[in-house]
């Protein structure tokens, strides 16, 4: 029942040994933002338990600001680097495939902890006529730009498979795609998502550059944003070619696309089933992650709150799968829980859900 699963994947010379994913969790506990031993074990169980992929952590550019909570790791700097190094060697010791997830958290808020420079973001907003920080200048937007192809040479340089841009969940480059979020003026700006999309799209250039044609980059993407659970980029088929395909132009391999829920249909008044990131698979062409509560039964913002979720059956995802809607699933909080998940499910054995006292530690 799960053959759809484990069938091996090919990118740009890179073959995954099936189709899980590992999808990006922030665990906030890298000491002075500098990973080591801890991440490099808690990375290596997961490959040692067959996930084909494991896409790490967000951890930060070069800028100010970066990161909204102090324990996230950075990825720049020498010493940041040799500990993502040695993440890198444990996991492909192994036998994993792995990258890192680059990111920037704009202005956005993870509790009271304060960066000691000023939060950046395109207009200096949080969410709707919530101010704070500063609005980028194009000398700011050009340095970021920069930073992340900086990150993305310095994923390629230190062994990773694939390097992935966090453009989803209200953080940064969603922060430009978003109409609350982007009210500039200047060519950053503008009514329209495909004009929104500009920051990402040179942001995109700048890594396909500095990684060169053959080394995967994965872009996430949302319509949701942690300010608002209903917000939508793209209210129609038309609106997310305009956003997506420009990118996928631009030179993103994989479009990594988040859902709360999976199973939820995108455009339902079109289509009853296909979910978000069977939508961009068929709009633009490229590879798509989808992601979204897989395997449990309640979504992800749930277990900040401290709830538990309980394992589910997975048949609608393999008949998903065998239709080839989308080519990989993401899995989150079930790895977090049982690093076997996904060897266990290939044997067909019992698998845990997710217990939510497991964040606060790496297991």
């Amino acid at each position: 029942m799960s053959t759809a699963l484990f069938q091996p994947f090919t990118l740009k010379g890179l073959t995954l040994p099936n189709r899980i994913v590992m999808a990006p969790m922030t665990r906030n506990m890298a000491p002075k933002g500098i990973p080591g031993a801890a991440q490099a074990d808690y990375y290596r169980k997961r490959a040692e338990g067959e996930v084909g992929l494991i896409l790490t952590e967000g951890t930060v550019i070069d800028r100010p600001a970066a990161r909204n909570l102090p324990g996230i790791p950075f990825f720049h700097g020498d010493t940041a680097l040799s500990g993502w190094a040695e993440v890198v060697e444990a996991v492909h010791g192994a036998g994993g495939r792995i990258g890192p997830q680059v990111w920037h958290t704009g202005s956005t808020r993870a509790g009271e902890w304060e960066p000691e420079a000023p939060v950046e973001s395109p207009s200096a907003l949080v969410g709707p006529a919530d101010p704070r920080g500063v609005s980028m200048t194009e000398e700011d937007i050009a340095d970021t730009v920069a930073a992340f192809a900086k990150a993305a040479a310095a994923a390629k340089a230190t062994g990773f498979d694939v390097v992935e841009l966090h453009g989803a969940h209200g953080y940064l480059i969603d922060q430009f795609f978003w109409g609350e979020t982007n009210t500039r003026g200047d060519v950053f700006g503008g009514a329209t998502i495909r004009e929104r999309s500009r920051f990402a799209a040179e942001a995109v250039r700048a890594v396909r550059a500095a990684v060169g044609p053959d080394f995967p980059v994965i872009l996430r993407v949302s319509q949701w944003k942690q300010q608002d659970y209903a917000a939508r980029l793209a209210a129609t088929p038309d609106e997310m070619t305009d956003w997506l395909l420009p990118l996928v132009e631009a030179g993103v391999d994989v479009l990594h696309c988040s859902q709360r829920r999976f199973w939820e249909p995108e455009f339902a008044d079109l289509d009853p089933v296909l979910n978000f990131a069977g939508w961009a698979k068929k709009l633009t062409g490229a590879t798509t992650i989808s992601v979204g509560s897989v395997g449990l039964n309640s979504d992800f913002m749930t277990a900040f709150g401290g709830e538990s979720s309980a394992h589910t059956p997975l048949d609608d995802l393999i008949a998903r799968m065998e239709r080839e809607e989308f080519d990989l699933i993401a899995v989150g909080r079930a790895l977090i829980s049982d690093a076997e998940w996904a060897r266990k499910v290939r044997l067909g054995q019992e698998v845990q859900g997710f217990d939510a006292g497991h964040l606060a530690e790496l297991r």
